[in-house]
């Protein structure tokens, strides 16, 4: 089709002139083109009139009023309803961006803007040799008074009744330009990464005493030069100091970190943080990005797959770190005695990486593909015959729990007192009686059914307090149990039992006594251990034995302990970690972070169908959870297993969720509605992942999930 219009009174025929800024050279061309041109067609004729001997192959169009990049090359102007007016840029798809990691490093990547976010966060990581992208996505950097603006203009937005947008919005109702958002461009702790540019003549290089040790600066920290392109992570010369800085994040104090980490003081603000994700269905370009802009690399899900510390040290250091300044900047919180365990295992971390560490030889590498093998072998063997139910193979044992037990159900009003009885744990089912011998009959109490429960610990271990916190499933909501227990022993099973009846699942399932001995670790962990002798290694003089709290604990801690209590604290928890090595701390560190009750949920700010007060929703790997805004108390949880579908009504932004006994609506007050709808989708898309360690990718089926309106 051709265009026929008035131009200074006369009727110009079939073509019309079109305006084109070639970005990389600041030059404007103006073509005569026909609305039936295709877009390969309209580019050759470009490249034609600039008559520049330059390779332009990782050039295409860009409309900046529409916020859309014309890729198909067939298609033509008038298939994208490209008008006569309208101004396009032939711009480079692969432009600079600053990217901080986990462990606040940042780096200047070359990164395709053209492409799906979600394809962007995959190059990202193929570059920086990280497997399983699909847990990390990208964030906008925005301090706390950014995010109050975008929270309130979303709201505003909601409240006007105006469409949902492509991602959050700045105060000024466009999209946030996250270049020097942040103290006026200071964007992390390392002076060698700020937006200026790296210094010329700063470089980090790998030491010659270990193959884990840094250079450093006069100031103390790593430094690193350069910009990544695509390959550059196999260049001889960048592989080996990219891969050791990645693995091995230089240490940054606490009081240097905190100028770039958000740090929540309550729910509300915990969930406002979530307004930054970007959406990976759509590119950079479209949701504002532009070259050089400031953005985050995360981990987005909380459903870490495969961790081996053969393949994966750069993803278990950078998951280490995110975990790490989660604690420290109190997004996660945790007991006294958990963080002088997490305060223990970084100074283990800090005193190790000061140390070789052993590498694997090969009877090391030919034992673990032996051990793959026979674990292989053993799936399929339990997935053709079933899993043992009991050690002696009898499955007709059900195996039970049977205690006393200390009970409490908390009511408004009244005095916190716990009755003694004796319980018994069958199936997913507690009942009470008694004494031991009334328990052939009817329990005093009608059997509480724990299945879908939210079991929360109750620890004092100098205390010698054990107990678990039960929050049940009813039809009107949660209602809340105490239970208490004289031993450690039975206090880890007992809790081992709830947290598989909290997924549906009894003490008859072969992971059962794999929970109760990682429950016994990480409170094997906080037990004080006389103090390491002199001739420990880990006392040499050519390694870090200061203990600085500030760097270690979250600051809350602080108003209710001295520093010099905590230091002692720190270092009695730590006689219990020192042999561990470098890889062994970070994975317990891990492990004990993954223990916590708030561990892998994400907060967001809702208003429930038919309801004006605000609540929470946290959606976690295996369940989503209504809370309330103030407390964080569970009023309300629901399993994946049985969520039949997920979808938005985007003409009233409301999410609905479709379960097996009720459906769920309602409506996000401070993000796009696409953000919770991606999160739910990207949860179950990574429970599809099978056993396989070397299956592939499937982008297709992961936007498949968490799309939604999306092409």
């Amino acid at each position: 089709m051709a265009y026929t219009f008035v131009a200074d009174g006369e009727v110009v025929d079939g073509s019309w002139e079109l305006n084109i800024l070639v970005t990389d050279l600041q030059v404007e061309k103006t073509l005569r083109v026909m609305g039936d041109l295709h877009i390969g067609g309209v580019m050759v004729k470009l490249v034609q009139a600039l008559d520049i001997a330059l390779d332009w192959s990782d050039h295409a169009l860009w409309w900046p009023d529409k916020k859309k990049w014309l890729l198909r090359a067939r298609s033509t102007l008038d298939q994208y309803n490209v008008q006569a007016d309208a101004k396009l840029h032939f711009t480079p798809m692969h432009k600079n961006l600053k990217v901080q990691l986990p462990d606040l490093q940042v780096l200047e990547l070359s990164v395709d803007f053209s492409i799906k976010c979600f394809a962007t966060v995959v190059q990202t990581c193929k570059e920086l040799g990280m497997r399983h992208p699909e847990e990390l996505s990208f964030l906008r950097k925005w301090d706390k008074e950014d995010l109050k603006k975008v929270a309130k203009e979303v709201h505003k937005r909601k409240k006007r009744g105006d469409p949902d947008q492509n991602g959050p919005l700045s105060a000024n109702g466009t999209h946030h330009n996250s270049s020097g958002s942040l103290d006026g461009g200071k964007l992390s702790p390392y002076p060698s990464r700020s937006p200026v540019g790296p210094s010329p003549t700063s470089t980090l290089v790998r030491s010659a005493n270990s193959p884990y040790n840094l250079s450093t600066s006069v100031s103390g920290y790593s430094t690193f030069n350069g910009t990544m392109s695509p390959g550059s992570m196999h260049s001889l010369s960048f592989e080996g100091t990219m891969e050791s800085t990645l693995a091995n994040s230089p240490f940054v104090p606490a009081k240097d970190a905190f100028q770039y980490l958000y740090r929540p003081k309550n729910f509300a603000e915990k969930a406002r943080i979530n307004c930054a994700w970007l959406d990976s269905s759509i590119s950079l370009m479209e949701q504002g990005i532009k070259e050089n802009d400031f953005i985050m690399l995360k981990f987005k899900f909380y459903n870490f797959y495969d961790l081996n510390p053969k393949y994966d040290a750069i993803r278990i250091n950078q998951i280490y770190e995110q975990a790490k300044w989660a604690l420290i900047s109190e997004e996660i919180d945790c007991t006294e005695e958990e963080m002088m365990v997490f305060a223990a295992l970084q100074h283990q971390v800090r005193i190790q990486s000061g140390l070789p560490q052993p590498e694997f030889d090969q009877s090391q590498n030919a034992q673990s593909e032996d051990d793959e093998i026979d674990a292989a072998l053993k799936d399929l063997q339990e997935s053709l015959e079933g899993s043992a139910v009991s050690p002696h193979g009898d499955i007709t044992h059900i195996p039970e729990l049977s205690d006393d037990v200390k009970f409490f159900k908390p009511k408004k009003l009244t005095l916190k007192s716990y009755k003694k009885y004796y319980a018994t744990f069958k199936d997913t089912f507690i009942a009470f009686y008694r004494t031991k011998e009334e328990s052939h009959g009817p329990p005093i109490m009608q059997r509480i059914d724990v299945r879908g429960c939210e079991a929360q610990p109750d620890v004092n271990l100098s205390a010698h307090k054990y107990g678990i916190k039960l929050f049940v499933p009813e039809p009107e909501g949660m209602s809340e149990i105490c239970l208490r227990f004289d031993l450690e022993e039975q206090y880890c099973r007992w809790m081992a039992a709830c947290k598989l009846a909290s997924k549906g699942k009894t003490m008859a399932d072969s992971s059962y006594e794999a929970e109760v001995q990682a429950i016994q670790s990480f409170l094997g962990l906080q037990h004080p251990v006389v103090s390491p002798s002199h001739n420990s290694p880990t006392s040499s003089s050519n390694v870090i034995t200061e203990v600085n709290s500030d760097d270690y604990i979250a600051a809350r801690f602080f108003k209710k302990v001295k520093a010099r209590s905590l230091v002692s604290k720190i270092m009695e928890a730590h006689a219990s970690v020192q042999e561990m090595s470098l890889m062994e701390a970070k994975l317990a560190f891990i492990k004990a972070w993954q223990s916590l009750p708030e561990f892998g949920i994400t907060y967001f700010r809702i208003k429930m169908a038919n309801s004006r007060k605000e609540e929470l929703m946290g959606v976690a790997s295996n369940r989503i959870i209504r809370m309330d805004l103030n407390t964080g108390d569970s009023l309300k949880t629901w399993r994946y297993n049985t969520l039949q579908s997920w979808h938005v009504n985007w003409e009233v932004e409301n999410v609905i969720l479709d379960f097996d006994t009720e459906k769920v609506t309602f409506a996000s007050m401070e993000c796009s509605c696409k953000t919770i709808h991606e999160f739910i989708g990207g949860y179950i898309f990574l429970s599809m992942r099978s056993t396989d360690k070397n299956q592939s990718l499937n982008e297709e089926m992961f936007h498949k999930l968490t799309g939604g309106w999306h092409e």
